[in-house]
């Protein structure tokens, strides 16, 4: 891969092991409104595209797939389930939560060899908790900002919020950033998705959340754990 001027990274699956949170914030949710609770593997396969979509699949919704925001919904046992699995998450997202092996060092390996690098987080999470999370485990330092799926009127696999990026970085900097020079690192078709709409390449995380939808998107290269970061980034 040719060198990236703009190292852009999804959080869930990527950077944190996050799912056994999330999953039992799901079935706290599921609990409150009286729907009986969801195996953990199950979850995490609808965990990507933002909290109200994943509110809204473990509910069992057959229109999940709308190109509408769910959160937009006037369904109330979905606000009412969305409201109670906020209010648990926001208390409950560091319980088990934590970067993957090799993470924490492939960041600081990269930022010690090429520290004029940018680098950046860009989830569909909401940004509250991102950049709460990222603070907590020692991330937030390596990103010069963190972007979540409500920083834009839309989310991942539309290319807005990485575009934004890419004008952010070259706003800082002194060398003009490309999509092309751009790389986006997810274990998801989405992030694969996201990176392709715009131009910009991809790098899959087979050791994340979604590795069969992430190999059926078919990314630039792909990775089996964090330590292979900089090796497939050309770095």
């Amino acid at each position: 891969m040719p060198l990236p001027r703009l190292l852009i990274f999804d959080l869930d699956g990527t950077l944190i092991d996050s799912s056994r949170d999330l999953c039992n914030s799901v079935n706290a949710a599921l609990a409150h409104v009286g729907k009986p609770e969801l195996p953990n593997e199950l979850i995490s396969s609808y965990i990507g595209d933002g909290a109200a979509m994943l509110v809204r699949r473990a509910l069992g919704d057959p229109n999940d797939l709308d190109s509408q925001d769910p959160a937009d919904s006037t369904d109330d046992l979905f606000h009412r389930a969305f409201a109670h699995f906020l209010e648990f998450y926001r208390d409950h997202k560091l319980d088990y939560t934590l970067p993957y092996p090799g993470v924490i060092e492939s960041l600081t390996a990269i930022r010690i060899l090429h520290p004029h690098l940018p680098m950046a987080v860009l989830t569909n999470k909401p940004v509250i908790p991102s950049r709460a999370i990222c603070e907590a485990l020692g991330l937030a330092p390596f990103f010069f900002q963190n972007y979540g799926g409500n920083s834009f009127p839309t989310k991942k696999p539309d290319p807005e919020g990485l575009l934004a990026l890419i004008a952010e970085a070259n706003a800082r900097g002194t060398v003009h950033i490309t999509p092309a020079d751009t790389v986006m690192i997810g274990d998801s078709d989405v992030d694969v998705l996201t990176a392709r709409r715009c131009g910009a390449r991809s790098l899959g995380c087979t050791f994340g959340l979604a590795p069969h939808a992430l190999a059926l998107a078919k990314p630039d290269v792909t990775v089996a754990q964090a330590s292979e970061w900089l090796t497939a980034l050309g770095l």
